[in-house]
């Protein structure tokens, strides 16, 4: 069977506005396209997702959609733009919907996510993509994710500047570098996951 992967979109915009964000998921997508992996995304803000720490908050809520999707993938790209140093609030919330996955974890000591890799792509015109990669990050590890080795694929524009990743007419080298490899490494980890997958602790 083919390796899945799924892009969350945590921009603030719903579709089809332009996004910087959907441009670098995408590129990410279309990287990980050459190893052989199908892809497809979301963006949160089209969708009616809770708040809370439940698979299932009830009334509406349609992270359940959205969590069968990344639970039906072998990879999740979260992407999220960069706002006042921090990741999204829409990031923050698939995060925190995230935490129902600890309360899933089997009698052997396995998370619902072990086997699954996780990579994030950050974009802004304002600093924090390292802080927002870690938070990211941590708590991805936290809910059982594998993160692969390598920088996470992000762009900042010039401080206070007006310039954004949509805005440029080439990708810069490094980002496509980073691409690539996080990518190729991804597609990798996934691979290894699904053939050997983590033993019960």
């Amino acid at each position: 069977m083919p390796l899945r992967a799924f892009g969350l979109n945590c921009t603030l915009k719903a579709g089809p506005a332009p996004s910087s964000t959907q441009k670098l998921l995408d590129q990410v997508l279309r990287a990980l396209g050459k190893h052989g992996v199908e892809t497809s995304h979301a963006r949160i803000a089209d969708f009616d997702v809770k708040p809370g720490v439940k698979a299932d908050e009830g009334d509406g809520d349609q992270w359940p959609e959205l969590r069968r999707q990344v639970m039906d993938a072998q990879i999740l790209v979260l992407a999220t733009p960069i706002w006042m140093g921090q990741p999204s609030s829409l990031a923050k919330r698939v995060l925190e919907r995230m935490d129902a996955f600890l309360g899933e974890i089997d009698k052997q000591g396995r998370y619902p996510t072990f086997g699954r890799v996780a990579v994030a792509a950050v974009v802004g015109n304002e600093d924090g993509a390292h802080h927002v990669c870690a938070e990211l990050y941590q708590a991805l590890t936290d809910v059982g994710f594998t993160i692969p080795g390598g920088s996470p694929p992000y762009w900042v524009g010039e401080a206070m500047g007006s310039t954004n990743y949509i805005d440029l007419e080439r990708t810069p080298k490094k980002v496509a570098d980073t691409i690539r490899t996080i990518a190729s490494n991804a597609a990798h980890l996934a691979g290894l996951l699904q053939s050997r997958p983590y033993p019960a602790p």
